[in-house]
Formats: C-alpha cells, sequence, structure tokens
C-alpha cells in the first residue's frame, strides 16, 4: 500500500467486492465494487466521516464541511451552498477566463514551464479570489501553493502508516509538515482578523462574508473557530484538486495527439474572433469538458478516502463492528475494465453523449455521492474546462526529452514536478501576444526533473 499504492488498489478487486487490509497496526475494508462503494457513500449515518485520513485531516481543516461528521454536516452545507450554486458559477466565469489567461501570459516559444507550479498558482488565485474577494496578497497566495505541497506529501505517509509516534519524532520532514500546517493557518488567521476589522462590507460577496455575516447572527451555531476551519478547508481543497487535474490533463494531452487536436479544434471553432471562452461557451466545449471527465477517471485527485461505521451493519455479506474503518477508492473503480473497457487508455469519447455506456454501473466517483458530494464539483468543472480551453487555446505543451511517467500518490493524486516545453499554436486568439509579467512560476530541467522520492498525486474535497 505504501511502496505501490496504486498497483495494490488495482490488484484488489480479484480477491473479492469487499477485501481486509491492514494500514500499519489497523485492519480495514476496502470496497471494491461500484455497487459497495455506492451502499457506503449514500448511507453516511451508518458510514460517517473517518479513518487514518480523517483523523489526519482534522489537525489541519479542523472541523470544517470535508472532515465533519454527520451531526454537522447538514448545517454546514446548508451554509455554505449558496456559494456554489450554478447562479454563483456563472458569475465567476469572466473572472476564471482571466485568470487563465494571466498564466499563460509571459510564456515564450520554447520556454520550459513547471506546470504543476502554474496550474498551483492559477487555482490559489481562483480560490482566493472566491473565499477573500482577492484580499490574500500575492505572494501569501504563493505560499499557500508551496506549502500546500509539503503538507500532501505528509498526509499520505500519515494516512497509509497510521502510527503517531513516528510523527511526533522531531525529523526535519515532521519539521517542514508542522511549520507549514502553521504558516497556512496564519496566512488565513490574518485575513479573517483583517476583515473583522473592518467591520460588514457590502461590495464584497465573499465566503468569507458568508461565515462572519453568519457568525454575527445571535442566532447561528456559527463560531470564529468555523469560520477559519471553513477557509482553510476550502482552500486547500479547492486549489489542490482542480490544479492537480489540470496538470494531469496537459500530461495526458501531449501524450494523445489524437484527443489534443481534437481538442484544439473545438477550443478554436468556440472562441474564433475572442480572447478567451465566456460563460456563453461552456456548453459548447463539449470535447474539452470530455477530457476533463478523462482525466478525472483515468487520475482521480481524490483516489482514496476513508470511513467508519457508527454501528454494527452488514456489507457486501460481511458484518462489520462498530468503528470499523471502511475504505473506498475512486482511482480502483475509474479502472475496473467492467466498468471502463480498457481503462488504462485515455479515451475522452467515452462521455459524449452519444455514448450512453460510458458510466453504466455508477463507478465514477471523482467528487463523491450522496450528501457528501464535493460541494464545489460544478464549480471545478467549469474552472477546468474553461481554463483548459483558454491555455491549450494559445499553446501546445511538451514533455521535455526522456520524460517518464512516475505516479506516487501523497494525499493526492497528480503530477507534482510536471515540467513541459511550450510551443505556440497558429490559430492563438487574437491580442493574446504575451506582454505582462506572468505570476505563473517558471523552472530549467534540471531544477524541476520529478524526485520519485517526493512526487505525489491528489484528492481531499471529498465534501
Amino acid at each position: 500500500m505504501f511502496r505501490r499504492p496504486l498497483d495494490f488498489l488495482n490488484s484488489l478487486p480479484a480477491r473479492g467486492d469487499l477485501v481486509e487490509v491492514r494500514l500499519g497496526p489497523l485492519r480495514a475494508w476496502m470496497a471494491c465494487h461500484p455497487e459497495v462503494a455506492h451502499q457506503v457513500l449514500m448511507d453516511p449515518r451508518t458510514f460517517d466521516k473517518g479513518g487514518p485520513l480523517y483523523n489526519r485531516l482534522r489537525p489541519l481543516m479542523g472541523n470544517g464541511l470535508v472532515t465533519c461528521g454527520k451531526d454537522t454536516h447538514r448545517r454546514q452545507r446548508r451554509l455554505l451552498q449558496p456559494d456554489f450554486r450554478p447562479s454563483r458559477v456563472a458569475d465567476h466565469t469572466d473572472m476564471l477566463g482571466r485568470q487563465a489567461e494571466l498564466t499563460c501570459r509571459d510564456w515564450r516559444a520554447g520556454d520550459q514551464v513547471d506546470v504543476s507550479a502554474a496550474t498551483m498558482a492559477l487555482t490559489t488565485r481562483v480560490m482566493n479570489h472566491v473565499l477573500f474577494s482577492d484580499s490574500l496578497g500575492a505572494a501569501a497566495a504563493a505560499e499557500v501553493g508551496d506549502r500546500l505541497a509539503v503538507i500532501v506529501r505528509g498526509l499520505f505517509v500519515r494516512t497509509a502508516v497510521p502510527v503517531d509516534a513516528l510523527f511526533r519524532v522531531p525529523t526535519p520532514a515532521n519539521l517542514r509538515y508542522r511549520r507549514a500546517v502553521a504558516r497556512v493557518h496564519a496566512i488565513v488567521g490574518e485575513v479573517v482578523a483583517e476583515r473583522r476589522r473592518r467591520g460588514p462590507d457590502d461590495d464584497r460577496d465573499d465566503v468569507l462574508e458568508t461565515l462572519l455575516a453568519a457568525a454575527r447572527d445571535g442566532s447561528s451555531e456559527v463560531t470564529e473557530q468555523e469560520v477559519h476551519d471553513q477557509l482553510v478547508t476550502l482552500l486547500l481543497a479547492g486549489a489542490e484538486s482542480t490544479a492537480l487535474c489540470l496538470a494531469s490533463a496537459f500530461d495526458l494531452l501531449a501524450r494523445h495527439p489524437e484527443a489534443e487536436r481534437r481538442l484544439h479544434a473545438e477550443v478554436d471553432a468556440v472562441t474564433a474572433g475572442r480572447r478567451r471562452p465566456g460563460h456563453d461557451a461552456l456548453p459548447r466545449l463539449t470535447y474539452t469538458r470530455c477530457v476533463v471527465a478523462e482525466t478525472l477517471r483515468h487520475r482521480p485527485p481524490g483516489w482514496l478516502f476513508t470511513r467508519v461505521t457508527t454501528r454494527e451493519t452488514t456489507l457486501a455479506g460481511h458484518r462489520l463492528p462498530l468503528g470499523t474503518t471502511v475504505l473506498y477508492s475512486p482511482y480502483l473503480l475509474h479502472h475496473d475494465p467492467a466498468s471502463f473497457p480498457e481503462p488504462e487508455r485515455f479515451l475522452p469519447e467515452r462521455w459524449l453523449r452519444e455514448r450512453a455506456t460510458a458510466d453504466p454501473r455508477g463507478a465514477m466517483q471523482p467528487f463523491a455521492a450522496g450528501s457528501r458530494k464535493c460541494i464545489g464539483d460544478t464549480f471545478a468543472m467549469a474552472e477546468a474546462t474553461l481554463a483548459l480551453a483558454t491555455i491549450a487555446g494559445r499553446w501546445r505543451l511538451r514533455h521535455l526529452p526522456g520524460y517518464a511517467e512516475r505516479l506516487r500518490p501523497a494525499a493526492t493524486l497528480g503530477p507534482r514536478s510536471l515540467v513541459m516545453t511550450c510551443q505556440p499554436r497558429a490559430h492563438a486568439p487574437a491580442g493574446s501576444t504575451p506582454r505582462a509579467r506572468s505570476l505563473a512560476p517558471r523552472a530549467t530541467a534540471a531544477a524541476r526533473v520529478q524526485d520519485p522520492r517526493t512526487a505525489g498525486d491528489n484528492g481531499v474535497d471529498d465534501a
């Protein structure tokens, strides 16, 4: 599980629909069949948030929407849902396009670009806007992205080896993890404190204002600590997952030229005469959305989750006592050949409407399901689709010579040090010639070659 987790997961369905595994001293059960996983997801009262993953996430995220138990989830969801309803997503489409355009404005033909860092910078800026109305400065936003990379690497080790004593030892890795967690909390705390000093602000229609208004309401159950926890939760989950999805999409497109060609043809047709696609273009970016969906199937950022039973129950014919840890893996479900023929192939065409058998058994679970489905699923799909279309409308990204894929998951799944070469496209939108300096980091191949000992992959937005 620790050394070759993806291979290990793919080996489990041969052993049954529900397989007992060991995580260090802990015994757990892995749901290996879509219907078993669906039963777990659709019964949150019996299979509540808990187990090694959430035990490690709570010190980081507190008791926010991702980590809270069933007793408080409904109230938290109702509070935050209006900020992520479809009409609010539509309000953000212009901002999403501008941020994607900013990401690649400073690229030049032949540049070697750290795509992982660029997409993380992009999604962190987006979350800064949605959560804080851009109150997080550019330097602080960049630091959040850097600290997050340290955090997600440490989370997987703490989940796969759930022995607390190992992580209390002041090793360099443990100290880096603690410092990263403390710094992210400090940055968010500073933004919240500044907004509180200013008082209510009708001009700021963001998640922070929603939370502070609820906290000021005498009848509300929202505490100052919950305001902080929700913001940390949404910042980390929202930035990390979408960034890794986008980096994975460019990685996969570079190795599948026919899918890339079809994507470029659609983007050129939809954005003809425009600098970037707007909200009205989203319904017409059909194949682009299919590329995002297939990326989420092939390489889901959220690849492994845990639950814990709140009472004795039966699952797949096995009696599970109170307190049993149950795991489900979107990666495992998405690579089941019974649900997705040729699961290792990258085939965006699976998700075209005429392909009615694309998800025959409900196995596609990049955002979970039921009442704990990710609150930002609609937003994330729109963000990834518009960002992919905007950047791919201007650039082809190519792997460096000798590139070899190395997928070693951390708390999330996706490339973390993906360096690619820029090639300008002949059909780049008019007026898109780079001028302003971009906030996206650059890198040389020597400085950014992926280290298999530290490379990780993505998914903590199982809200």
